[in-house]
């Protein structure tokens, strides 16, 4: 059975980010390619979701209810409820991960 994906608007917004800093600095033949990338791979866990990871530092904090994958260096955080899944957020994981996850996902 396929679970349904569903990518919150934070996510999206994520996509928009790395879509346009790609375009800005770039080109947009490779901000589009990447888009579509980042976006297949989160389609992709309507088959296996629960192939990912507990982020690291997430575990650290003790919160293990949030997985993710990657696509270098992106980082795709996501959770399954029940049959479906929700992409919280698509971040560049050469960032301040631990700030980045605690403000985005303890926010929600």
């Amino acid at each position: 059975m396929k679970y349904k994906v569903n990518l919150t608007q934070s996510a999206e917004d994520d996509l928009f980010e790395i879509y346009k800093y790609v375009y800005l600095n770039d080109s947009e033949d490779k901000a589009e390619k990447l888009h579509e990338k980042l976006f297949e791979k989160c389609k992709a866990l309507q088959e296996y979701p629960l192939r990912g990871h507990v982020p690291p530092e997430l575990k650290l904090i003790g919160i293990d209810d949030f997985l993710e994958i990657t696509l270098k260096p992106y980082r795709i955080i996501y959770q399954v409820i029940d049959k479906e899944i929700f992409v919280h957020c698509i971040l560049d994981g050469r960032r301040d991960m631990q700030k980045l996850l605690q403000e985005r996902l303890l926010r929600e």
